[in-house]
């Protein structure tokens, strides 16, 4: 009994203590004067980088220096011959529609003001079809003006081609009316096309009208005597085109605010569209529904005749192929085998990321400071670069007519072996969520419905976000592209980046890997993907650091340059310093230069610092050096190929 009563006690003693214990806390909880600090993107960085603000960044070498073999060579765009001012009286007006994402839209644009100084004409501001007043985009905006700065554009080009906000009020009314010819030109039409088909109908009618959807309308390469036209291109992609006022301002904001961190930061474009992955067939690098978008698209493509292959292919053979690209978890590996600190600062670009946050888990975890621009951006400066819109109807969702267990049944046989989402068991209700969107009519219907008043804005949306990126990633301290050059002769965000990165900084960190290579030594370690050998990193290590050099550029001239010349601007639009080493010059079969015969700077550029982009920053060079010892010793032998991954693991690596 005494024991019984000793349990009694100091069960009640317990219960007391822990009712004190829950008043004390509740009373601290009422009566506290401290707020909550919502968590960011931003917040967790200056936590990070806390003991180093203020401080000068000692950067190594071996991942953030600058290509030396590359510090001579210049942007230089001028004309440099006989180039007369755009005669008065044209041979007529050229109007356009545009459409297309991004980097369709910013390649057309240099096409249409390049075929406009060919054929003597007049060219009224081009009409994004992504940014019109029908997809319901502020009204603050005209097309052009969505994105672009109209009055910069004018003037910038002012002695190339003489350009106008819109046609004489006399012809307005023949347009209404469709009395102009109007054409639909492919992006490879040729120079001649334009001087023997359009150009006399032009003089005959005063106006013409051009249709671009192919991301283009004229053909990258041109006769070596027509390079005065690809450095209008030049003139036209990288000074002429600025965004509008409002963008620039939160972009170059976004960059100081990671610049003010003191530490460098490297810029990644995933590349993953349902479009690209679509038109490669890479629908089994993804599971269940993601799969079945993909294929539904190809299946599109197919039936317009974008793609002439059969609708299933082997995903995994295309990526070794070099097709598909490199997914975020890949990316995080090679970054780190190339030696990023787990703390180095991605910025991931690129408005839309097929498989959402999902995909980017993988490099999430490999590195943690992973930013996009709703990390640097608040609500209200995202909302105000949109404008004031017309709200839409609050709810748009309409649930589709009930039907019977039996119709439900008879469907679901006649599907057939497909990765349809299971039904939602019938003892509860079927949510909203599972009714709208992609995921509604993948598993409702076989159709795609038309896409929403709301979808449209979100197009028009993504060219903001997109022009964010492209100002972010200018200005990085390094450019990894997931997807670039896949030849499918639509212009690609990433290869507009490396363009203008290689136009305005030749030397600056921009890597141009080669997919097929890295297919092939991911392969190698794929099933020990966190627990790489020695070897295979110095194989990784190599082909990088040349991807930054003469051999990326010799790829990147051969591969991308014949389906968008703004991804490979030289030798055309550039020139290298008197006193520098000349480069070798390096010829493709059919005569084009791939590298090297750059025309020698004017004498005004001659007291240019070769090392300007170097000023004020401490570079670790005991580091690099000893990465230069290891990679030598690690050549000596003349081997370079993947076979040295078997040949010499053990012996020099013998913790691996």
């Amino acid at each position: 009994m005494v024991i019984k009563s000793k349990i009694k006690w100091v069960t009640l003693s317990l219960l007391t203590l822990s009712l004190v214990s829950l008043l004390a806390h509740l009373s601290v909880t009422k009566f506290s004067t401290v707020d909550f600090v919502k968590y960011g993107g931003m917040e967790g960085l200056r936590a990070d980088f806390a003991n180093v603000l203020g401080t000068p960044f000692i950067r190594s070498k071996k991942i953030w220096a600058f290509v030396k073999s590359l510090e001579s060579i210049r942007p230089y765009a001028d004309p440099r011959s006989s180039y007369p001012v755009p005669e008065e009286q044209s041979n007529g007006f050229i109007y356009a529609k545009v459409f297309g994402g991004f980097a369709a839209i910013r390649s057309s644009i240099c096409d249409l003001v390049t075929i406009s100084r060919l054929l003597n004409a007049t060219l009224v501001i081009p009409e994004i079809q992504e940014s019109t007043r029908s997809k319901g985009i502020s009204f603050k905006f005209k097309s052009f003006s969505y994105l672009y700065d109209e009055e910069q554009f004018i003037l910038s080009l002012k002695h190339d081609v003489i350009i106008v906000k819109s046609l004489p009020e006399n012809l307005k009314a023949g347009r209404r009316k469709n009395e102009f010819p109007i054409f639909r030109p492919k992006s490879s039409a040729s120079p001649h096309y334009y001087t023997e088909e359009i150009l006399p109908k032009l003089k005959k009618a005063n106006v013409i009208g051009l249709v671009l959807t192919d991301g283009g309308c004229l053909q990258s390469i041109l006769p070596p005597s027509m390079a005065e036209y690809q450095r209008l291109r030049c003139r036209v992609a990288f000074h002429a085109l600025q965004f509008r006022t409002d963008i620039q301002l939160l972009g170059r904001g976004m960059v100081e605010r990671l610049q003010a961190l003191g530490q460098p930061f490297l810029a990644f474009h995933p590349g993953l569209l349902r479009e690209t992955l679509a038109y490669h067939g890479c629908a089994e690098l993804f599971q269940d529904v993601h799969t079945e978008l993909i294929q539904y698209r190809r299946a599109q493509m197919i039936k317009r005749g974008i793609v002439n292959e059969e609708l299933t292919v082997d995903s995994h053979l295309r990526r070794e192929n070099g097709s598909c690209p490199l997914m975020p978890e890949e990316v995080g590996v090679l970054l780190q085998a190339m030696g990023y600190p787990p703390k180095t600062i991605i910025y991931v670009a690129g408005s839309e990321t097929f498989g959402g946050q999902r995909v980017l888990i993988p490099l999430r975890a490999m590195f943690a400071n992973l930013v996009d621009r709703t990390s640097l951006c608040s609500k209200k400066e995202l909302s105000d670069l949109v404008g004031p819109e017309i709200p839409l109807p609050v709810d748009l969702f309409k649930t589709s007519p009930a039907k019977s267990e039996e119709q439900l049944k008879e469907e679901w046989k006649k599907a057939g072996p497909r990765p349809r989402p299971l039904p939602p068991p019938p003892d509860r209700p079927i949510y909203r969520h599972e009714k709208e969107g992609w995921y509604g009519w993948i598993t409702q219907t076989d159709t795609e419905p038309d896409p929403s008043p709301m979808d449209l804005r979100m197009q028009a949306h993504r060219l903001l976000w997109d022009a964010l990126d492209y100002i972010v990633s200018l200005e990085a301290d390094a450019f990894f592209p997931g997807f670039n050059n896949d030849g499918s002769g639509c212009p690609d965000f990433s290869d507009l980046i490396m363009g203008q990165r290689l136009y305005r900084t030749a030397s600056s960190r921009t890597y141009r890997p080669d997919r097929k290579v890295l297919a092939a030594l991911l392969n190698i370690t794929r099933d020990n993907m966190y627990h790489r050998t020695h070897n295979w990193t110095l194989l990784i290590w190599e082909h990088l650091n040349k991807s930054l050099g003469q051999e990326g550029l010799i790829k990147q001239s051969l591969f991308s340059k014949p389906a968008l010349f703004l991804s490979h601007p030289l030798p055309e639009c550039s020139c290298r310093l008197s006193s520098a080493k000349v480069s070798t010059l390096v010829k493709a079969s059919d005569g084009r230069v791939l590298h090297g015969g750059e025309d020698e700077c004017p004498k005004w550029m001659e007291d240019m610092d070769k090392s300007a982009g170097e000023e004020g920053v401490e570079w670790d060079d005991n580091e690099y050096e000893h990465d230069i010892e290891l990679s030598e010793s690690y050549n000596s032998g003349g081997k370079t190929n993947v076979s040295l991954v078997w040949d010499q693991d053990e012996e020099m690596d013998p913790n691996d």
